[in-house]
């Protein structure tokens, strides 16, 4: 017969695995230690380079995106606090609040024509006549880092996708897949009619116009009834390319 393990054998076995388990728990903490270690020297050196391109950095879009980026990396958020050495050393967030209050004043003055979504291009070109500043001097990085800082006011405030575009959202209105398809359908010469939308996706007419009128009834369509043809258009300002586009399309 197989003799069973004594005592002393037993004590043995749990010993060993307690060394197992002390040598384990060494090894992390060495590794823990000196992961730390090398995050604190990158967060150093992140200050330093900081400092030394400064100016690049609050004046070059494309610079400014890769700085943020590299903070990500080493868990460094320059926007969680206006005070700090963040802010002791670009501004930054003084930057990004400032582009915030823009973007919300331009959302506010936009929505009786566009019912509170607007293309993210279309803000940019906004915030940069705002800004008198050329378009390369803001990138949609900036503009939907200081977009996720609006998310505090809870205001509704957030960016959505549409087919290739991002929309912004200034009021907290709720679009199913059906609004999201129209509204990506719309993007190819500003508007819809009912017949494209049925064609299109194989819906009755009741599904199309029951869609069609829950945009209209919160802002984003409107209607253009003078065609020769005489189907109704529904405009969507906030997919729309240009005002001049939307002109010459209108009555063709």
């Amino acid at each position: 017969m197989r003799r069973r393990p004594g005592i002393a054998g037993l004590q043995n076995a749990a010993a060993t695995r307690d060394k197992f388990r002390q040598v384990g728990e060494n090894v992390a903490k060495v590794r823990t230690d000196v992961m730390q270690e090398q995050l604190a020297t990158f967060r150093s050196q992140l200050e330093e380079f900081a400092r030394k391109h400064k100016s690049d950095i609050r004046k070059n879009s494309v610079f400014r995106q890769q700085f943020h980026e590299m903070c990500a990396k080493v868990g460094v958020d320059p926007l969680a606090s206006n005070k700090g050495v963040w802010a002791e050393l670009l501004g930054i967030g003084d930057f990004y609040y400032e582009l915030g209050v823009q973007i919300v004043d331009i959302c506010i003055a936009t929505r009786s024509h566009n019912g509170g979504l607007i293309d993210l291009l279309e803000l940019r070109k906004l915030l940069c006549q705002k800004r008198k500043t050329d378009l390369g001097s803001l990138s949609s990085d900036d503009c939907l880092r200081a977009i996720s800082k609006l998310k505090v006011l809870g205001s509704g405030f957030e960016v959505i996708s549409v087919g290739k575009k991002k929309l912004v959202r200034s009021v907290p209105t709720e679009l199913n897949k059906d609004h999201n398809g129209i509204l990506e359908l719309a993007q190819a010469k500003g508007y819809v009619t009912v017949e494209q939308v049925e064609k299109e996706f194989s819906w009755s007419t009741g599904r199309v116009i029951d869609a069609l009128e829950t945009l209209l009834k919160e802002g984003l369509a409107m209607i253009d009834d003078g065609h020769r043809d005489g189907k109704r258009r529904y405009w969507f300002p906030c997919v729309t390319l240009s005002s001049d586009a939307s002109g010459s399309e209108a009555k063709s």
